[in-house]
């Protein structure tokens, strides 16, 4: 393909976002940021007491289930179930959201279930390959057990990285934006989002970003992954996608504000998020896990409690849940 055929997001090297100009940061901004910056950064570990989690017995995730039953394990980590179908969401399974096992973000909350007793997983949806979405352990760990059987979709970009990680080629399925893949009465589309990737410092925006619909025959859930906010892609995904029963949107991870504005939103901006959609239902998410940046666990339910209010939203309609939770949605 010529680079004048390319969709808009691709570029001759990768990828880019369509609604702003991704700005020139490395990982040397982040750390001139993080050791030299004004905002001052919550010590997480202090009040990771408050951070509701409780433990995920195993035999509550038996298949079988009529209904959508969705169970949070932590950050972006969601199991959707539905008919016998099982699905996880940007699994991490270390101790760390870190290229290295004695540096970097350090989960702050326990663990709620031995990842060895969840059920078999049928597909493993990725959002993009940054380390608190994307985790080598995670993903070796589910293709060694489930080799035969689970699927692992994921953007463009990423399929080497899979098979690279033990996962056999047949089972992966690397998608563009707005490609749909579709498993009888489940289809599972990756759309646009406002992110970046890097997995090194020399593989910036190489593999693309998605969020993710997933479809069973009329009943979906939108995953975002992790994204920023503007006032045109959600609208966009609305328009083009079926009504959305429930959106899984970020509410963590947004400070400082001048750095992590265009890739990350605020809890002000998931709820604009969740009007851009139209979502009967959203639960927020990525926040309370790993320390990632400067603000306390739990200011994201204060604000998303806030934002709440002054959008006349109700607890039920825009929520979250404890790490460890299980929730039916019908």
């Amino acid at each position: 393909m010529k680079p004048d055929d390319l969709p808009p997001h691709h570029t001759a090297k990768g990828f880019r976002n369509l609604h702003i100009e991704d700005p020139d940061k490395t990982f040397f901004s982040f750390l001139r940021m993080r050791l030299f910056g004004e905002t001052k950064w919550a010590d997480h570990e202090e009040t990771a007491d408050q951070v509701p989690v409780q433990p995920l017995p195993p035999e509550r995730l038996e298949a079988g289930h009529d209904d959508t039953r969705i169970s949070w394990l932590g950050h972006s980590t969601f199991l959707i179930q539905r008919g016998g179908i099982n699905i996880l969401t940007d699994p991490v399974f270390s101790d760390r959201a870190s290229p290295l096992s004695f540096a970097g973000p350090a989960r702050y909350i326990a663990h709620v279930i031995d990842y060895s007793e969840l059920p078999k997983i049928d597909y493993v949806v990725i959002s993009h390959n940054h380390y608190d979405h994307l985790d080598e352990r995670a993903v070796s760990q589910l293709a060694e057990r489930t080799s035969d059987s689970t699927v692992f979709l994921v953007p463009l970009g990423l399929g080497s990285w899979m098979t690279d990680a033990v996962v056999d080629a047949d089972k992966v399925r690397e998608m563009d934006w707005w490609e749909q893949t579709d498993f009888g009465k489940l289809s599972i589309q990756a759309q646009p989002s406002q992110h970046w990737s890097a997995r090194s410092l020399f593989d910036k925006m190489e593999s693309l970003w998605a969020s993710w619909l997933i479809d069973f025959d009329g009943h979906t859930i939108w995953f975002a992954g992790d994204t920023g906010y503007n006032d045109k892609q959600f609208k966009e995904i609305a328009e083009r996608s079926p009504p959305i029963r429930l959106a899984l949107i970020p509410i963590g991870a947004y400070s400082p504000r001048w750095f992590m504005k265009y890739y990350h939103v605020n809890p002000e901006e998931a709820v604009l998020m969740h009007q851009d959609l139209k979502a009967q239902q959203s639960i927020g998410m990525h926040w309370g896990t790993f320390p990632l940046t400067a603000e306390p666990p739990m200011e994201p339910l204060q604000r998303l409690k806030d934002a709440r209010a002054a959008a006349g939203i109700d607890a039920e309609t825009f929520g979250t849940m404890a790490v460890g939770e299980s929730r039916i949605v019908r």
